[in-house]
């Protein structure tokens, strides 16, 4: 694995890692742009609404991949294409 990508365990379809303590029986680490900015606001995958730049996809069975503080230049291609 990339060394710039690591592994976030705990992410559901929409894809987020910003679920409020106590709202789901799994554990769930915390996005790291969300724990930067001490803020709740993003998402990883939002179906039809957005992709962070961030996210790098799922290994099975439930870890995110991310490369946070580093965007993934596919993401950036495909949020400028529109």
């Amino acid at each position: 694995m990339n060394e710039l990508i690591c592994k976030l365990t705990g992410a559901n379809m929409d894809i987020d890692l910003a679920s409020p303590p106590g709202s789901i029986a799994w554990q769930q680490q915390k996005c790291p742009w969300n724990e930067a900015e001490k803020s709740g606001e993003h998402r990883c995958a939002v179906k039809n609404v957005s992709l962070c730049p961030y996210f790098c996809g799922v290994e099975y069975p439930d870890s995110l991949l991310c490369s946070y503080p580093y965007p993934n230049p596919l993401v950036s291609k495909a949020t400028e294409a529109g």
